[in-house]
């Protein structure tokens, strides 16, 4: 197959006017995204990260096009801490998003919270909830995600990925552990790269002008190493970034006009 050997796609860069104008703007991708995965599939699979980033989709809500039963959500990353705790993505993710939205629980992966004393345990049952997702249904080597969303820090990390971490060479396993995060808390798991560069869709979305100076490190110097450079997905998967100009004021890189 010569799409395998086809380089990555150089990212696609969406800047906006205002926070208000970028939610909506993602709100009808990942609803276009949707439909075509249930088209070809009948099911929608989505990895979320926390932070910023819950509180972006609010424009999925009341959204009469976003057709919840069909989504399986997964954490791109999940901090080691019970579903409750004021630090789990789930939590944020609960707050800002499903607990307005119509989703079945059980198509929300979270983590096996019985499993917090043994972070090996944890992480391979998440890798096996990913496995009985993925595995069966498309029998590729590693889980191929319609979508996944993911925002950046100001050093350049996305999901548990911090620069210079030796995860990032990490090139088997799905899903890994961190007990060394250098932001708090310090026991994570994350997905790894070959699963973030072997979704369809990968979605960062930053908003601010504290995200400047970053966001042109990430895009205009990839040289550089940064996590968030390192997600370059296989063809024909693509990275797209969702910004607002306040965000990209520094950012030299071509920006595209907005169309679905």
């Amino acid at each position: 197959m010569a799409s395998l050997h086809q380089p990555p796609s150089p990212p696609i860069l969406y800047s906006f006017e205002s926070p208000n104008e970028l939610s909506e703007n993602l709100a009808a991708f990942i609803v276009k995204a949707q439909k075509e995965a249930v088209d070809k599939k009948g099911r929608f699979t989505v990895a979320l990260s926390g932070g910023s980033l819950p509180k972006q989709l609010n424009k999925l809500i009341d959204n009469p096009a976003v057709k919840w039963d069909k989504w399986q959500v997964f954490f791109a990353d999940e901090r080691c801490v019970p579903l409750d705790h004021e630090d789990s993505n789930y939590n944020l993710c609960r707050k800002e998003l499903f607990s307005k939205v119509s989703i079945p629980k059980q198509n929300i992966h979270h983590i096996d919270v019985s499993l917090l004393d043994d972070l090996e345990e944890l992480t391979d049952a998440y890798e096996k909830a990913l496995i009985s997702e993925f595995a069966q249904k498309d029998s590729a080597r590693f889980p191929v995600f319609d979508l996944i969303l993911l925002g950046i820090g100001p050093d350049g990390h996305t999901c548990s990925l911090f620069p210079e971490h030796p995860l990032l060479t990490e090139e088997d396993r799905w899903v890994a552990y961190i007990e060394d995060s250098p932001k708090p808390p310090p026991k994570r798991i994350t997905l790894t790269f070959p699963v973030l560069n072997h979704a369809l869709r990968v979605v960062f979305v930053a908003a601010g002008g504290g995200k400047a100076d970053v966001l042109s490190t990430i895009i205009d110097n990839p040289e550089a190493g940064l996590p968030a450079s390192r997600v370059t997905p296989s063809h024909p998967g693509q990275v797209y970034w969702y910004v607002d100009n306040a965000a990209s004021a520094k950012v030299k890189y071509h920006k595209s006009e907005f169309k679905l």
